[in-house]
């Protein structure tokens, strides 16, 4: 298992659930509900920088017979965006089939309805995303999913910043 703080992100069209791992990889926690438009990617990298994170892990919305749709297409682009923003940092894209859909069971079965429940889903959707990575990495002993690939210019560009 690789050691460091990682980033699970679930990407919305209105929302991006932000959750972190302790620096061990074992367990995931909720963080924090970015808006979605202007400062994004920004508010991404603070969070980042603020938990010493040394990866993120994106959520990358599935068909249940494992095509990709118009959603997979946007978090490709939205994750190409943020590599590019926190290179050389890596973000990974990981299967995140059903990962709203148990968030929100989590949630019901806890009693959280409504607006209480909608203003953290993401996070909660964010951290099943995460938690997944984490625990298939632990059985695998390899880092799933994919790395989105960053420009070396881009990645040298980075580091004189």
């Amino acid at each position: 298992m690789r050691m460091g703080v990682r980033l699970g992100v679930d990407p919305g069209d209105a929302r991006i659930g932000v959750a972190r791992c302790d620096p061990m990889g074992i367990i995931a926690t909720p963080v924090e509900t970015v808006p979605r438009g202007e400062g994004d990617l920004g508010r991404l990298a603070a969070i980042l920088e603020e938990e010493n994170a040394v990866e993120v892990v994106m959520g990358l919305p599935r068909s249940l017979n494992g095509t990709e749709g118009p959603a997979a297409v946007k978090v490709r682009e939205f994750a190409g965006l943020l590599a590019r923003r926190i290179a050389p940092v890596p973000v990974r894209l990981c299967d995140e089939r059903l990962s709203t859909v148990t968030a929100e069971a989590q949630l019901r079965s806890q009693g959280r309805k409504g607006q209480k429940r909608r203003a953290v889903v993401d996070q909660v959707a964010a951290v099943v995303i995460l938690q997944n990575a984490l625990d298939s990495e632990r059985a695998r002993g390899s880092a799933p999913g994919e790395v989105v690939a960053v420009a070396d210019d881009v990645v040298n560009e980075g580091e004189q910043a």
